[in-house]
């Protein structure tokens, strides 16, 4: 899976309520979240933000909450992949659990890249590439499991398409 996008820059311990704040938490709809995506960071993140570009953060984004709202909004806004140095666990696999992309890349890349650099993804390689700076850097393996929740979709479509075959296709 190949994505390319523009890069918006954020920094560390971005945590879930400024991802999506809390009096937003009434619904589950993509749309209406993905209108207060970052809203406590930048009140026009998601005027601004285009279908298929990519957040990059520093260090520990998504942390706080386990709420499943932050990747939801994300998602909703048309966000592609999340780049950070490192993740809130519980948000990392709430994203792929959602069918959203999240990897970790290194600490040197990362502080290379400004909002506005034209960023590709390589998902399957494990390969970042900062078009602007012509720099890249291989990226730490997604497990084939995770591959295959992105490619579903998340994990209610996964196991949606598992189920619709029979019951010994499922992961034992």
């Amino acid at each position: 899976m190949q994505l390319i996008g523009r890069a918006w820059k954020f920094g560390s311990n971005v945590d879930t309520d400024v991802i999506v704040p809390a009096r937003y938490l009434t619904t589950f709809d993509p749309g209406e979240l993905a209108r207060h995506c970052m809203e406590g960071i930048d009140p026009t993140f998601s005027g601004k933000c285009a279908r298929g570009d990519l957040v990059v953060a520093e260090w520990n984004f998504g942390c706080g909450s386990s709420r499943e709202h932050a990747p939801i909004a994300l998602a909703g806004l048309g966000v592609s992949c999340v780049i950070a140095k490192s993740f809130a666990r519980i948000f990392y696999r709430n994203a792929f659990n959602l069918g959203l992309p999240v990897v970790e890349a290194p600490e040197d890349m990362i502080d290379g890249i400004q909002t506005g650099d034209q960023l590709e993804v390589d998902l399957s390689n494990g390969i970042l590439t900062d078009r602007a700076s012509g720099r890249s850097a291989s990226l730490p393996p997604i497990p084939p499991f995770m591959q295959d929740l992105l490619a579903a979709g998340g994990l209610i479509p996964y196991l949606r398409n598992r189920l619709s075959g029979s019951r010994n296709s499922l992961p034992s």
